[in-house]
Parts: structure tokens; sequence; C-alpha cells
């Protein structure tokens, strides 16, 4: 239960600050007029803030998630490495980065090369780590527009006032308008300041913050597994070279129990195959003995009958199915190749005719 704590604390941490800015949300809805503002707000200056900032929540969760899967692969690694050493640890997919982390330890250890630790976590975390600074920097970004919210606010609040001030004493409608343009640039400094600090400076950096502490006890405890459980295959000595022939031993005698296994079965097959052959010899036998060879035979031959009978009569019916297509292509053929006679060579008796006449 407690490896199960460690785990997922990471994602238990983020839940309760999420659910602490939920609740900050609610009450800029409920006692401020914050939203009011951002729904009128002529520069849409808020909206970009409240974009980044739920940018950055998203983010801030997908990280949180893949911190999570990493440690419980890592708590994996950790029960594997405890039982079998460094290569007991399955890293068939090499999804993770814990997984192509200790993929990359074995390859180095099976080639007896020295090994970085440091370097080599370092390079297959350094992703995790960029994302929960670039929340820290979108944090940074927030308190930045909100200041410059507050130039921008401040910037419209003077050009108000000197409206006002020129209006003054000579039109009264312009004197309106410029003081209510005033107070607007009132309004977008400060709840530009104020949601650039809480969103960016109070929200944002505390997830920043739980995701880099989740970036580094991930870091800790694969370098707690290296050092303690995979100490032994690291090191280049002679008891790892026994170490390892061991385990080549063992799965060299695997195989064999394997192998045996199946000679073992193959062998009950060939005298289940024996005993088969024996009984059809023996059923052979006893039909010669006995009268029913007779019968067996004109079977056989009835059966050959009957099967040159159904060939015969399936070349007729397909005879049958395509008889008048060849006449009818013939008698086109006849047609285009006989000529035509004249009524001259019709009537004209033929020398052969008149010859027999003759005769």
């Amino acid at each position: 239960m407690m490896m199960g704590h460690k785990v997922y604390r990471t994602l238990m941490f983020w839940l309760v600050w999420a659910s602490f800015a939920i609740a900050v949300l609610l009450g800029l809805y409920i006692d401020t007029g914050v939203w009011d503002f951002v729904k009128n707000d002529p520069t849409k200056l808020t909206w970009v803030i409240l974009g980044l900032f739920f940018l950055g929540i998203l983010v801030s969760f997908i990280l949180t998630m893949n911190i999570t899967k990493e440690s419980i692969e890592a708590a994996l690694a950790e029960s594997a490495a405890r039982e079998k050493g460094l290569m007991g640890i399955d890293t068939a997919p090499e999804k993770h980065a814990t997984q192509r982390f200790f993929a990359s330890l074995k390859e180095i250890v099976s080639n007896n090369s020295p090994v970085d630790l440091d370097a080599l976590l370092q390079t297959e975390i350094s992703f995790y780590q960029r994302l929960s600074h670039g929340i820290a920097v979108m944090g940074n970004l927030l308190i930045t527009q909100g200041l410059i919210g507050t130039v921008i606010g401040l910037s419209i609040t003077l050009a108000g006032l000197s409206t006002s001030l020129e209006a003054l004493g000579q039109n009264e409608a312009l004197l309106l308008e410029g003081l209510r343009k005033a107070m607007g640039g009132m309004g977008t400094a400060f709840y530009a300041t104020l949601m650039g600090a809480v969103f960016g400076g109070l929200l944002l950096r505390v997830f920043a913050l739980i995701t880099e502490n989740g970036v580094e006890d991930l870091q800790d405890r694969v370098m707690k597994i290296c050092l303690v459980h995979c100490a032994a295959d690291r090191k280049l000595t002679e008891d790892k070279d026994v170490r390892l022939l061991n385990a080549e031993v063992t799965s060299l005698a695997e195989n064999a129990k394997l192998l045996r296994i199946a000679f073992e079965d193959s062998k009950q097959a060939m005298l289940e195959f024996r005993e088969e052959a024996k009984r059809l010899a023996d059923f052979g036998d006893g039909l010669e003995k006995g009268d029913d060879l007779a019968a067996l035979r004109e079977a056989i031959r009835m059966q050959k009958h009957y099967r040159v009978l159904l060939r015969q009569e399936i070349k007729l019916v397909d005879q049958v199915n395509r008889a008048w297509w060849p006449p009818l292509r013939r008698l086109f053929r006849s047609a285009r190749a006989r000529p035509l006679k004249t009524p001259a060579e019709t009537s004209q008796p033929s020398p052969s005719g008149a010859e027999a006449s003759h005769d």
C-alpha cells in the first residue's frame, strides 16, 4: 500500500491543487466582477491570459499522467530487479522512458562497457523536465501579460482623462465618454494584473512545481534501483561473468528440458501411429480372409464408375448450356465468307451440269 501511495503521489498532489484552483475560479466568478469584465474586455488581453492558463493546465495534466505511468513501470522494474537483477527487468515494449533506460543499460552491461548512469537517465527523462519547465515559463508569461495589461490600462486611462479635461465645461457628453474610457482603462489594468498574478504567479507555478517534483522523484527511484538491485550486474568483475554464465546455463537447462518433453511427445505420437497402422493392417487381413472383400471391391468399382458418369454428365450440361453460341458464330462466319451471285450467274447453267446433260 505504501508503494501504491508513492506511485500515485504526483497525481494525488495534482488533483488536490486542481481542486483548490477550481475553488479560486469559483471565488473569482461569484465574489468579484472579473468574468463580467472579461466578457466586455475591449483589449481581449484577459482572453489571452485565460487561454494560456487552460493550456498550461492541460499540459500539466498530461505530464502528470505520464509521470504516473513511469512510476508504475519503475515499481515493476524494482520488484523484478529485486528477484532476478538487471536482466530480469522486462523492457520489451520500450514505450516509456524507464523501459528505454533499462534496455540501454542492459545493452551497455552486455557489452562490458562503462556506463554513466546520471547522463543516461538524464537523457531519457529530459523530455519530461522540458515540459515541466515549459509550464513554469507559461506562468511567467501570464505574470508578464498581467503587467502588460497594467500598462495598457493606464494608457487607456490617461487617454480618457485627457479627453475629459479637454471637454470640461464645453461638452458634457464628451466629458462622460472620456471618464467612461478612463474607468475602462483602470479596469483593464486592475483585472489583467489580478488574473496574471493569480493564474500565472500562483496556480500555474504550483502545477509546474508538482510536475517538477514528480520528475525528480522518478529519477531518484530509478537511480536507487540501479544502485541497489543492479549493482552486481554493472560491475566489471568475474563475479558478473559467472552470474551471467549461470543465467545462460539455467536458460540452456530449461531449453533442454523442453526439448526432452518434445521428444517424449514425439515418441508417444509415433507409438500411437504404429498402433493405428497395425490396426489397419489387421483390418485388411480380416477382410481378405472373409467374404466382405468382394463387396468392398465392388463398392470401390461402383464409386469409380459413378465418378466417370458424373464427369460426363457435367460435360454434357456444360455443352448444352453453351450450345447456342458456336453454331450461331459459324453461321455468321459462313454468311460473310460466301460471295453473293448476280442474276446472270444464277440463270446461267454450270459447266458441270451441261457436261452432265451432254453425257
